[in-house]
């Protein structure tokens, strides 16, 4: 076989263990992209981007509390300032919704130097907090989603399983932010979410990465390892096509 199909076929391996690798990942619930965006950056203060000095020419990760003066009254005492939660249905093998609701206040973030407004409708979803996860019986769902439930199921056939994942941000939380911080006309400083959305979570940095590493640690690891091989098989693979097709 010539040397030149050797090197193709280690890149026809590289791209298959990439996919399945992110496969793996992504069946682990990990979401390590999310993880290198949220703990690459510098953590700063509110305070420290009120001052005058210059400011981050990238996105930073601001540290600062919840102020919100018209907050989500859920009952019960709870006051939000977001409220996400995705209500799907299992009809064969596919998870299809049925609900995508999203309820947000603006608010500020601050701490005892200043603060800064911030629209959590701009967030990357999901948001970085732990979950709340309802499962049970696709049947013992009430109105208004037994409807849609049934205009699936009249669609699509027979629904077995449902569950229900509630992400929300508490009046009372501690909140890390990537955003990029910038100056208006009359050089007051603002928050503007960079590409993808503000990345909020409510959670310590080192509690945030390890919910965004996935439920099943060895999974994890494993498809992070085969993400690295498949990377090492496409350089490899990649040279040396270029390399036999020049000397060919």
């Amino acid at each position: 076989m010539p040397i030149g199909f050797a090197f193709a076929g280690l890149v026809v391996a590289g791209m298959l263990l990439a996919v399945v690798s992110l496969i793996g990942l992504r069946a682990a619930g990990a979401r390590p992209n999310v993880g290198r965006r949220l703990a690459g950056p510098p953590q700063v203060k509110v305070g420290r981007l009120l001052s005058d000095g210059a400011l981050p020419e990238r996105a930073v990760r601001v540290s600062g509390r919840v102020r919100c003066r018209d907050p989500l009254e859920m009952g019960g005492g709870e006051r939000l300032v977001a409220f996400h939660r995705d209500v799907e249905v299992l009809v064969g093998t596919t998870w299809r919704s049925i609900e995508r609701l999203r309820e947000t206040r603006s608010f500020d973030l601050w701490d005892h130097d200043g603060s800064l407004p911030v629209d959590p409708a701009q967030a990357a979803e999901p948001l970085v907090v732990i979950p709340k996860v309802w499962r049970g019986a696709a049947a013992e769902l009430e109105e208004p989603h037994a409807s849609a439930v049934a205009r699936l199921v009249e669609r699509n056939g027979p629904a077995t399983e449902a569950r229900a994942i509630t992400r929300v941000i508490n009046v009372t939380d501690h909140l890390l932010i990537l955003a990029r911080a910038k100056r208006d006309g009359a050089g007051r400083a603002f928050l503007e979410p960079p590409e993808g959305g503000y990345l909020i979570t409510n959670m310590e940095l080192d509690d945030a990465m390890r919910l965004l590493g996935g439920r099943n640690r060895r999974l994890v690891t494993l498809g992070v390892l085969g993400l690295g091989v498949a990377v090492a098989l496409l350089a490899v693979g990649g040279i040396g096509a270029f390399l036999s097709a020049l000397l060919s």
